[in-house]
């Protein structure tokens, strides 16, 4: 963006006149929005998919950069750790068949990069068998993006990095850099939103965060630990916490953050970033984003954007440009990668009708809920997955998958038969949901059952959970869902 990142050298001068772009690119957009310049369409989507590599032993294999030169697939890219890849659905509308084309595609991505690679490959939101010693900065994936976002976020800190985990177990831990966050491996979902209904949208994503992260839960063990079912969330939070005790106790906010209010529009999101968080990688674009717009224009925000990617929300506005037209989408970032396609796609079908048919509601559900109580929602769902609890209006307390099976589930079929999906397909991949919910089994509570057997026929804690891990790569292959692994 402007510069080639081996030579950039920021300067305070850059820092300044980068904060000066950012506002001068936020007001573009918000011109842009006044003038109708961004795409009414909805329903268009998109997926990226974190993925871990293992070897034959079930240990992280450090080998992306060769992996990927395999590969030879643009579709596939390099993550912030040497043992994580990434893959990239081309994006489509899930009216029709959709969801089942995506299913289609993914396991064909898969099939082929698991025959060119010489290691395994495997969706999990953590690598069980990972230790302290795989995450550290001589892991961090090459290029010198990852080294410059390492060195500008441990500079902000000034002082290691410390991790402080209580769940079934308590992990205690401390690093001189940001290479842990590698660990968490997940799946976004891109939503495509019209701009008068992206507070709507964004708001309902907020606050079905908590019952999401309890569905789909794929992430208990951490250094040998069992944490929380998605032990991912507070790590990611804790390992590029930028912000020392002195800070914190300020009220600073950090970067990874779940929001502190509802919206009504997607400006004040962009505003936030401004005034709560400054810049981490200040490149600059030669791009007037005034001019441009001035002259009939698109703009690029190219600053604006960047500094929004380094703002880690749980859902994250973003505004891009495909085929010259601007859009908006909400990306859902709160979900860990797996266990498998069709759970992958069970998920997305449960976010996607039920945020649509919450989002038009008449009395929506933020008018009815605090937005305390949707962050409250958001941390016991992490800490307890499927056996977590939640207020919901009109229900008071009550368990999450009561909740889902009883009041969401339905909603999400009506969300779903609004953008057109095939009836079979809704079926197939909400019935995923609601058998999951019914017998209580997600990936966390698969992966936290087969370690406790383990260890009752005599394995160590190591042990157990490399035989896990191998037993999952296999299971995950079949593209059965995880309800239905035997344990």
């Amino acid at each position: 963006m402007g510069k080639e990142l081996a030579t950039v050298v920021f300067s305070p001068e850059d820092r300044v006149t980068y904060r000066r772009k950012v506002r001068r690119c936020l007001d573009a957009f918000t011109r842009m929005l006044d003038q109708g310049a961004f795409s009414t369409a909805d329903g268009m989507t998109g997926f990226e998919i974190e993925l871990n590599l293992i070897d034959e032993n079930a240990r992280p294999a450090m080998r992306n950069a060769e992996v990927l030169a395999r590969l030879g697939d643009p579709a596939f890219q390099a993550e912030l750790g040497r043992f994580n890849i990434e893959l990239n659905a081309p994006p489509r509308s899930i009216a029709g068949s959709g969801l089942d084309e995506y299913e289609r595609d993914l396991l064909e991505s898969l099939r082929r990069a698991s025959e060119k690679a010489d290691c395994g490959i495997v969706m999990i939101g953590m690598l069980p068998t990972l230790t302290p010693a795989d995450l550290v900065l001589g892991n961090l994936s090459a290029g010198e993006r990852y080294r410059l976002l390492n060195d500008e976020l441990a500079g902000a800190r000034g002082e290691p990095f410390a991790l402080d985990i209580r769940g079934a177990e308590r992990l205690r831990a401390a690093g001189d850099s940001i290479v842990p966050e590698a660990a968490c491996t997940s799946v976004q979902f891109h939503l495509q939103v019209p701009p008068d209904r992206f507070d709507r949208f964004w708001n309902a994503s907020q606050a079905i965060a908590g019952v999401q992260v309890a569905v789909g839960a794929n992430s208990p063990f951490l250094y040998g630990r069992r944490l929380w079912a998605e032990t991912r969330i507070a790590l990611f939070q804790q390992a590029t916490d930028t912000r020392p005790e002195e800070l914190k106790a300020q009220g600073v906010r950090p970067r990874v953050w779940f929001g502190e209010r509802w919206i009504s529009s997607i400006t004040e999101l962009f505003e936030e970033n401004v005034r709560f968080f400054a810049p981490i990688l200040p490149i600059l674009d030669d791009e007037d984003p005034l001019e441009v717009l001035r002259t009939g224009g698109v703009p690029r925000l190219a600053e604006l954007r960047l500094h929004n990617g380094t703002v880690y929300r749980w859902n994250r506005p973003v505004c891009d440009v495909l085929d010259g037209r601007p859009h908006l989408r909400v990306e859902n970032r709160v979900l860990p990668s797996g266990p498998t396609v069709i759970d992958l796609l069970a998920n997305a079908a449960f976010y996607f009708g039920l945020v649509r048919e919450l989002a038009e509601e008449e009395q929506p559900i933020w008018s009815r809920l605090s937005f305390e109580a949707a962050r409250e929602s958001f941390h016991a769902g992490a800490v307890g997955g499927l056996e977590a609890t939640t207020y919901w209006p009109g229900h008071g307390r009550i368990a999450v998958a009561e909740l889902v099976r009883s009041v969401l589930l339905p909603q999400a079929y009506a969300g779903l038969d609004r953008y057109g999906v095939d009836p079979a397909l809704r079926d197939r991949l909400l019935g995923i949901i609601d058998e999951r919910c019914r017998l209580g089994r997600n990936g966390a509570s698969w992966q936290t059952e087969a370690v406790r057997r383990a260890e009752q026929r005599g394995l160590s804690r190591s042990d157990a959970l490399h035989e896990m891990l191998l037993r999952y790569a296999e299971l995950h292959r079949t593209n059965e869902p995880v309800h239905t692994w035997p344990v």
